[in-house]
């Protein structure tokens, strides 16, 4: 298993919009521009984005402040997960998304962490901005 990524992005909107953004189904499609999502916003709840590629679970939501979620690409072996958790830290008029993903195999690491900027911080920024 690989060690942590961590990620610290500054968005210019307010910790509330980014949840929103990343938790529903619609405005994820949206702004990750990869096929289709459907996001339980309960604990508990499954997850498929990415036109099913991305799958996973709800494993501590905090409205606009904290996501936990056991998350796995569709062809890792079965049974297979790591967690991803981003916090929301208000700073004035920015948010400050700190990221961390833990558990995923470690030959994925450095396509994982480039694919987290690429596919979701970069058009995160320019969705909030539209």
């Amino acid at each position: 298993m690989s060690d942590s990524i961590y990620q610290e992005i500054v968005f210019t909107a307010a910790p509330a919009r980014i949840y929103r953004a990343l938790m529903d189904s619609g405005e994820h499609a949206a702004f990750t521009a990869n096929g289709a999502a459907e996001i339980s916003r309960e604990v508990g709840g499954a997850f498929s984005t990415h036109g099913g590629h991305i799958l996973g679970r709800n494993i501590e939501l905090v409205p606009d402040q904290r996501i936990v979620q056991a998350w796995r690409v569709k062809d890792w072996p079965d049974g297979m997960y790591s967690v991803i958790r981003f916090e929301l830290k208000e700073e004035g008029a920015t948010t400050r998304l700190v990221f961390d993903h833990w558990g995923a195999p470690e030959d994925q690491r450095d396509h994982l962490a480039d694919g987290w900027t690429a596919r979701y911080w970069e058009p995160l920024q320019k969705y909030l901005a539209s």
